[in-house]
Protein backbone atom coordinates (compact mmCIF):
# COMPACT_ATOMS: atom_id res chain seq x y z
CA UNK A 1 0.00 0.00 0.00
CA UNK A 2 2.84 2.51 0.88
CA UNK A 3 4.76 1.50 -2.43
CA UNK A 4 1.41 1.96 -4.53
CA UNK A 5 0.69 5.64 -2.60
CA UNK A 6 4.64 6.26 -3.06
CA UNK A 7 4.27 5.07 -6.62
CA UNK A 8 1.34 7.97 -7.34
CA UNK A 9 2.94 10.86 -5.49
CA UNK A 10 6.01 10.45 -7.79
CA UNK A 11 3.85 10.07 -10.89
CA UNK A 12 1.83 13.17 -9.60
CA UNK A 13 5.04 14.80 -9.23
CA UNK A 14 6.46 14.29 -12.48
CA UNK A 15 3.28 15.75 -13.99
CA UNK A 16 3.99 18.58 -12.21
CA UNK A 17 7.61 19.22 -13.51
CA UNK A 18 6.58 18.44 -17.30
CA UNK A 19 3.09 21.16 -16.47
CA UNK A 20 6.07 23.32 -14.97
CA UNK A 21 8.85 23.37 -17.68
CA UNK A 22 6.30 23.47 -20.74
CA UNK A 23 4.80 26.70 -18.83
CA UNK A 24 8.32 28.11 -18.57
CA UNK A 25 8.94 27.26 -22.53
CA UNK A 26 5.83 28.79 -23.36
CA UNK A 27 5.68 32.37 -22.28
CA UNK A 28 2.54 34.41 -23.79
CA UNK A 29 4.11 37.79 -24.97
CA UNK A 30 1.59 40.68 -24.73
CA UNK A 31 3.46 43.00 -26.12
CA UNK A 32 7.27 44.47 -27.31
CA UNK A 33 8.54 47.63 -27.15
CA UNK A 34 10.54 50.12 -29.55
CA UNK A 35 11.95 53.43 -28.54
CA UNK A 36 12.42 56.06 -31.80
CA UNK A 37 14.80 59.46 -31.28
CA UNK A 38 12.23 62.84 -31.92
CA UNK A 39 14.06 65.57 -33.27
CA UNK A 40 10.64 67.76 -32.08
CA UNK A 41 11.28 66.80 -28.67
CA UNK A 42 14.72 66.65 -28.71
CA UNK A 43 14.68 63.30 -26.82
CA UNK A 44 14.01 58.97 -27.17
CA UNK A 45 10.92 57.63 -26.64
CA UNK A 46 9.71 54.44 -25.77
CA UNK A 47 6.40 52.58 -26.92
CA UNK A 48 4.98 49.10 -26.52
CA UNK A 49 3.20 47.58 -28.89
CA UNK A 50 0.23 45.01 -29.61
CA UNK A 51 -0.59 42.89 -32.18
CA UNK A 52 -3.58 41.00 -32.99
CA UNK A 53 -3.83 37.45 -32.74
CA UNK A 54 -4.08 37.27 -36.83
CA UNK A 55 -0.92 39.74 -37.29
CA UNK A 56 1.57 36.97 -37.99
CA UNK A 57 -0.66 35.07 -39.94
CA UNK A 58 -1.43 38.08 -42.41
CA UNK A 59 -0.22 38.62 -46.31
CA UNK A 60 0.72 41.40 -47.90
CA UNK A 61 -2.45 42.94 -48.57
CA UNK A 62 -3.98 42.79 -44.91
CA UNK A 63 -3.84 45.76 -42.67
CA UNK A 64 -5.11 46.80 -39.49
CA UNK A 65 -6.28 50.24 -37.43
CA UNK A 66 -4.05 51.50 -35.41
CA UNK A 67 -5.08 52.43 -31.71
CA UNK A 68 -2.33 55.33 -30.24
CA UNK A 69 -2.67 54.85 -25.99
CA UNK A 70 -1.55 57.92 -23.93
CA UNK A 71 0.08 57.32 -20.10
CA UNK A 72 1.28 54.06 -21.70
CA UNK A 73 2.96 51.90 -19.16
CA UNK A 74 -0.06 52.35 -17.00
CA UNK A 75 -2.89 51.63 -19.11
CA UNK A 76 -0.95 49.10 -22.02
CA UNK A 77 -2.53 45.56 -20.27
CA UNK A 78 -5.79 47.27 -19.80
CA UNK A 79 -5.87 48.56 -23.48
CA UNK A 80 -4.33 45.49 -25.15
CA UNK A 81 -6.76 42.88 -23.36
CA UNK A 82 -10.11 45.38 -23.82
CA UNK A 83 -9.08 45.31 -27.66
CA UNK A 84 -7.99 41.54 -27.63
CA UNK A 85 -11.32 40.78 -26.08
CA UNK A 86 -13.46 42.65 -28.24
CA UNK A 87 -12.17 41.98 -31.42
CA UNK A 88 -10.03 38.58 -31.53
CA UNK A 89 -11.21 35.44 -33.67
CA UNK A 90 -11.17 33.20 -30.69
CA UNK A 91 -13.76 34.09 -29.25
CA UNK A 92 -16.00 35.71 -31.68
CA UNK A 93 -17.51 38.88 -30.03
CA UNK A 94 -16.90 40.98 -33.15
CA UNK A 95 -17.40 43.88 -31.58
CA UNK A 96 -14.30 46.23 -33.50
CA UNK A 97 -11.46 44.97 -35.91
CA UNK A 98 -8.50 43.47 -34.64
CA UNK A 99 -6.46 46.91 -33.93
CA UNK A 100 -2.86 47.80 -33.21
CA UNK A 101 -2.34 49.49 -30.42
CA UNK A 102 0.48 51.58 -29.64
CA UNK A 103 1.09 52.91 -26.18
CA UNK A 104 3.74 55.73 -25.45
CA UNK A 105 5.78 55.41 -22.31
CA UNK A 106 5.56 58.87 -20.04
CA UNK A 107 8.63 60.94 -20.04
CA UNK A 108 7.14 64.13 -18.12
CA UNK A 109 3.50 63.84 -18.56
CA UNK A 110 2.35 67.23 -17.59
CA UNK A 111 4.18 68.79 -20.10
CA UNK A 112 3.33 66.69 -22.63
CA UNK A 113 -0.10 66.41 -22.28
CA UNK A 114 -0.86 70.17 -21.96
CA UNK A 115 -0.96 73.11 -24.41
CA UNK A 116 -0.98 75.74 -21.79
CA UNK A 117 0.50 76.79 -18.60
CA UNK A 118 -1.05 76.99 -15.05
CA UNK A 119 0.95 79.60 -12.86
CA UNK A 120 3.09 77.07 -9.43
CA UNK A 121 4.70 77.91 -7.13
CA UNK A 122 7.13 75.05 -7.94
CA UNK A 123 8.67 75.29 -11.00
CA UNK A 124 7.22 73.75 -14.11
CA UNK A 125 7.47 72.35 -17.49
CA UNK A 126 3.40 72.54 -18.49
CA UNK A 127 2.30 73.72 -22.26
CA UNK A 128 4.10 71.33 -24.29
CA UNK A 129 1.20 69.66 -25.79
CA UNK A 130 1.45 71.27 -29.20
CA UNK A 131 4.91 70.03 -29.58
CA UNK A 132 3.91 66.62 -28.25
CA UNK A 133 1.12 65.91 -30.76
CA UNK A 134 2.96 67.45 -33.61
CA UNK A 135 6.07 64.56 -32.36
CA UNK A 136 2.77 61.92 -32.86
CA UNK A 137 1.56 63.39 -36.16
CA UNK A 138 5.23 63.81 -37.41
CA UNK A 139 7.27 61.05 -36.66
CA UNK A 140 5.26 58.11 -34.32
CA UNK A 141 2.99 57.44 -37.25
CA UNK A 142 4.85 57.59 -39.89
CA UNK A 143 7.31 55.05 -37.96
CA UNK A 144 4.23 52.95 -37.49
CA UNK A 145 2.84 52.82 -41.02
CA UNK A 146 6.45 52.04 -42.31
CA UNK A 147 7.22 49.24 -39.95
CA UNK A 148 3.70 47.58 -39.59
CA UNK A 149 0.59 46.39 -41.73
CA UNK A 150 -1.67 49.72 -40.76
CA UNK A 151 -4.66 50.87 -42.67
CA UNK A 152 -5.34 54.79 -42.18
CA UNK A 153 -7.72 54.55 -39.47
CA UNK A 154 -6.24 55.84 -35.89
CA UNK A 155 -7.41 56.02 -32.82
CA UNK A 156 -6.01 58.68 -29.83
CA UNK A 157 -7.23 57.66 -26.10
CA UNK A 158 -6.02 59.24 -23.26
CA UNK A 159 -7.32 59.93 -19.34
CA UNK A 160 -7.07 62.44 -16.93
CA UNK A 161 -4.82 65.09 -18.34
CA UNK A 162 -4.43 62.64 -21.14
CA UNK A 163 -7.72 62.83 -22.02
CA UNK A 164 -7.31 66.89 -21.88
CA UNK A 165 -4.56 66.00 -25.07
CA UNK A 166 -7.13 63.80 -26.93
CA UNK A 167 -9.94 66.88 -26.68
CA UNK A 168 -7.48 69.14 -28.01
CA UNK A 169 -6.10 66.45 -30.76
CA UNK A 170 -10.17 66.10 -31.91
CA UNK A 171 -10.32 70.13 -32.20
CA UNK A 172 -7.30 70.31 -34.20
CA UNK A 173 -8.55 70.26 -38.29
CA UNK A 174 -5.21 68.97 -39.01
CA UNK A 175 -5.62 66.07 -36.73
CA UNK A 176 -4.73 62.54 -38.25
CA UNK A 177 -7.15 60.55 -35.94
CA UNK A 178 -10.35 59.45 -36.84
CA UNK A 179 -11.54 58.71 -33.95
CA UNK A 180 -11.18 60.01 -30.15
CA UNK A 181 -11.42 58.27 -26.26
CA UNK A 182 -11.29 61.24 -23.38
CA UNK A 183 -11.53 58.83 -20.11
CA UNK A 184 -12.88 61.84 -17.52
CA UNK A 185 -10.52 64.45 -19.23
CA UNK A 186 -9.29 67.16 -17.04
CA UNK A 187 -10.83 70.09 -19.07
CA UNK A 188 -10.89 72.25 -15.56
CA UNK A 189 -7.05 72.68 -17.07
CA UNK A 190 -7.87 75.94 -18.82
CA UNK A 191 -12.24 76.56 -19.35
CA UNK A 192 -11.55 79.86 -21.29
CA UNK A 193 -9.10 78.01 -24.06
CA UNK A 194 -11.64 75.32 -24.73
CA UNK A 195 -14.34 77.67 -24.78
CA UNK A 196 -12.52 79.52 -27.58
CA UNK A 197 -11.52 76.34 -29.26
CA UNK A 198 -15.21 75.13 -29.88
CA UNK A 199 -16.27 78.34 -31.01
CA UNK A 200 -13.77 78.21 -33.76
CA UNK A 201 -14.00 74.16 -34.01
CA UNK A 202 -14.29 73.33 -37.80
CA UNK A 203 -16.71 70.92 -39.58
CA UNK A 204 -13.72 68.60 -40.27
CA UNK A 205 -13.08 68.08 -36.39
CA UNK A 206 -16.86 67.82 -35.54
CA UNK A 207 -17.71 65.11 -37.95
CA UNK A 208 -14.99 62.73 -36.32
CA UNK A 209 -16.02 60.27 -33.81
CA UNK A 210 -15.53 61.52 -30.08
CA UNK A 211 -16.21 59.78 -26.59
CA UNK A 212 -16.58 60.97 -23.52
CA UNK A 213 -16.43 59.33 -20.12
CA UNK A 214 -17.13 61.08 -17.21
CA UNK A 215 -16.43 59.82 -13.47
CA UNK A 216 -18.05 60.60 -10.25
CA UNK A 217 -15.37 62.61 -8.43
CA UNK A 218 -17.50 62.42 -4.78
CA UNK A 219 -18.49 64.96 -2.57
CA UNK A 220 -15.70 67.08 -2.53
CA UNK A 221 -15.52 67.61 -6.26
CA UNK A 222 -19.74 68.90 -5.63
CA UNK A 223 -20.35 67.86 -9.40
CA UNK A 224 -18.29 70.50 -11.05
CA UNK A 225 -16.59 67.58 -13.22
CA UNK A 226 -19.68 66.34 -14.50
CA UNK A 227 -21.23 70.23 -14.91
CA UNK A 228 -17.94 70.44 -17.10
CA UNK A 229 -18.00 68.01 -19.25
CA UNK A 230 -21.66 68.70 -19.96
CA UNK A 231 -21.11 71.96 -20.93
CA UNK A 232 -18.63 70.86 -23.10
CA UNK A 233 -20.22 68.71 -24.76
CA UNK A 234 -23.44 70.83 -25.32
CA UNK A 235 -21.59 72.79 -26.55
CA UNK A 236 -20.24 70.72 -29.33
CA UNK A 237 -23.88 69.73 -30.31
CA UNK A 238 -24.33 73.93 -30.90
CA UNK A 239 -21.29 74.48 -32.79
CA UNK A 240 -22.19 70.70 -34.62
CA UNK A 241 -25.57 71.03 -35.11
CA UNK A 242 -26.63 67.70 -36.80
CA UNK A 243 -23.42 66.88 -37.87
CA UNK A 244 -21.46 65.75 -34.09
CA UNK A 245 -20.94 62.29 -34.45
CA UNK A 246 -20.35 62.03 -30.25
CA UNK A 247 -21.32 60.82 -27.17
CA UNK A 248 -20.86 61.56 -23.46
CA UNK A 249 -21.57 58.96 -20.89
CA UNK A 250 -21.58 59.64 -16.70
CA UNK A 251 -20.56 56.27 -14.74
CA UNK A 252 -21.87 57.23 -11.38
CA UNK A 253 -20.77 54.29 -9.47
CA UNK A 254 -16.87 54.60 -11.04
CA UNK A 255 -14.25 57.78 -9.89
CA UNK A 256 -11.23 58.61 -11.74
CA UNK A 257 -9.17 55.51 -11.53
CA UNK A 258 -11.90 53.20 -11.59
CA UNK A 259 -13.35 54.27 -14.71
CA UNK A 260 -11.10 53.43 -17.20
CA UNK A 261 -11.55 49.85 -18.17
CA UNK A 262 -15.13 50.44 -18.32
CA UNK A 263 -14.67 53.66 -20.55
CA UNK A 264 -12.43 51.77 -23.24
CA UNK A 265 -14.81 49.30 -23.59
CA UNK A 266 -17.96 51.62 -24.22
CA UNK A 267 -15.51 53.83 -25.94
CA UNK A 268 -14.49 51.13 -28.62
CA UNK A 269 -18.15 50.04 -28.81
CA UNK A 270 -19.50 53.20 -29.44
CA UNK A 271 -16.79 54.14 -32.21
CA UNK A 272 -17.11 50.62 -33.94
CA UNK A 273 -21.01 50.41 -33.99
Amino acid sequence: MKNSLLSIIIFLLGIQTIFSQNNQSSDIVVGSTFSIHSDILGENRTCIVNLPDSYEYADETDSYPVIILLDGSTYFKTAASTVHFMSSGSNRNGLMPESIVVAIENVDRERDFTLTKIKTKRKNTMGGGRNFLRFIEKELIPYIDKNYKTKPFRTLIGHSLGGLLTINAYLDKNSLFDAYIAIDPSLWWDEKMMQQKIATAQPVSLQKKLYIATANQGERNRGRNKKRHDAFYKGLTQKAKETLDAKIEYFENEHHRSIVLIAMYQGLKFLHQ
